[in-house]
């Protein structure tokens, strides 16, 4: 995409919340001129909303219609193409809309990208979900847990109804003998049972809290003698097991289960483009230090550098 330059007028005018003048003169130059087709600076895009907080830009979408009577989704929409225009769109949106929109794109259509519905359901707060599932039944018309039920089936489909109704506990509570007890059904419903009682793993993983849960762990080791992701592995296969896997290191390490998710996302031939911009987009100002942080640690390289190796121009 052809590059100009973008008459900007920037104006030093100090407001409670950040310099809102800036904002609308760069918005205004970077979106009006493309409607017009002269070109498009993606570094001024980027500038502009990058930089910004979610609650900025979304400020920088009012005070655009109300200064150009036209929506700032719809103008960069109609100019940006391919991926870049995926971020950006991404990060025009709310937390909760651009995961219901995430979640709706890996349901229509033919087939189901089963990564994006374990992703997001898998890692989400109780509080997070419910906004999620308001914001998708106001999107689209229909609620979260039909789509998934129409979409999805056997047990996984179930433990993605399961997450979706924000049930968890999320008090710090551990009560000991309930851990001991968890420990000892999650092993008899599995490793020590011909077959696996993939229901009590389900009721276990996806309803105590994470304190409780990290104490079952520890006890699940003494009883069985391997770690819960190892028996996981061993007992389950396909979307089940990558659910429940995403759940066990989202309890144990938030940061470090979206960091490997990234690596693995970048590493051999391609990059899987979709999980990378999910993550960037949605983790940008929750946890993405830790994220970094983590990926380092366990990679020996920096996010940023993995990324421009990786990603190339875009």
């Amino acid at each position: 995409m052809d590059k100009c330059w973008l008459n900007v007028k920037f104006v030093s005018v100090k407001l409670k919340d950040f310099d809102i003048f800036v904002l609308i003169s760069t918005a205004i130059s970077v979106t009006r001129k493309p409607i017009k087709r002269v070109c498009t600076d993606e570094a001024a895009v980027i500038d502009v909303l990058a930089r910004r907080t979610v609650a900025q830009r979304q400020r920088i979408k009012e005070v655009y219609k109300a200064t150009v009577g036209k929506d700032l989704t719809e103008d960069l929409q109609g100019e940006l193409t391919g991926h870049f225009e995926e971020v950006v769109l991404g990060l025009l949106m709310t937390p909760p809309v651009y995961d219901a929109s995430e979640l709706k794109n890996a349901m229509k259509g033919a087939g189901t990208e089963e990564a994006a519905l374990i992703d997001i359901l898998a890692s989400r707060t109780n509080a997070e979900i419910r906004a999620i599932t308001g914001a998708y039944l106001k999107e689209y018309g229909k609620s979260l847990e039909e789509d998934i039920e129409g979409d999805t089936s056997g047990m996984f489909k179930r433990v993605l109804v399961s997450l979706a109704t924000a049930g968890r506990d999320e008090s710090d509570t551990v009560n000991e003998a309930q851990a001991v007890q968890d420990a000892k059904d999650i092993y008899a419903a599995g490793e020590a049972r011909w077959g696996t009682d993939e229901v009590k793993f389900l009721t276990v993983l996806c309803v105590r809290n994470r304190n409780h849960l990290l104490r079952v762990f520890q006890e699940y080791k003494k009883i069985s003698g391997r770690e819960i992701e190892d028996s996981i592995k061993r007992e389950m296969s396909g979307t089940l097991e990558e659910v429940f896997l995403a759940i066990v290191k989202c309890l144990r390490n938030k940061p470090g289960f979206f960091a490997e998710r990234l690596y693995k996302s970048m590493k051999g031939l391609g990059t899987t483009d979709t999980v990378l911009i999910r993550i960037m987009v949605a983790r940008a100002e929750i946890d993405m230090l830790d994220i970094k942080a983590e990926f380092l640690k366990a990679y020996g390289k920096t996010l940023h550098s993995f990324i421009k190796v990786r990603s190339g121009s875009q």
